[in-house]
């Protein structure tokens, strides 16, 4: 029991850090497709709900330790931008585990100003379809791998 606990944690951990590493730890830990994508959601969601809530002072002390101020226009801003103002919080949740981190994507909804109800709502959305889309095809590759060898 408490080695299962330990597994679920370690996926999510991995979810919290870089979504595509929940599956994949998954997979090595050997639990179903399910118990993976949930505990991938779940650790998104963690990340999510912590950085929602600290987010502001998070910014404050990573800006109060740069040498040089933060670059306003880089690639990666205006493409962030691009996609708020054509798909608002939405686009930015769903892009969140594949392209913009569980860091980095409540980062930039709160300093979108979006309402925390709003990005807990679409996250958690985007986190569950994600979790069990990529767990999914997580388990079927390693289950077509087995079945070449």
């Amino acid at each position: 029991m408490k080695s299962e606990i330990v597994k679920y944690l370690s996926v999510a951990f991995a979810s919290a850090l870089k979504f595509f590493g929940g599956p994949i730890t998954g997979v090595v830990l050997e639990l179903n497709w399910i118990e993976t994508a949930l505990a991938s959601a779940t650790g998104m969601m963690a990340m999510v709900f912590f950085l929602t809530y600290v987010g502001k002072w998070v910014q404050k002390k990573i800006n109060a330790y740069r040498k040089t101020p933060s670059k306003r226009f880089t690639k990666s801003n205006r493409m962030a931008v691009r996609i708020w103002k054509k798909f608002g919080i939405i686009g930015i949740a769903f892009l969140t585990p594949p392209l913009f981190t569980p860091i980095f994507g409540p980062l930039l909804a709160v300093g979108f100003k979006v309402p925390r109800n709003s990005i807990f709502i679409w996250m958690a959305i985007s986190a569950i379809i994600w979790g069990f889309g990529i767990s999914f095809l997580a388990h079927k590759m390693t289950y077509f791998q087995n079945w070449i060898r």
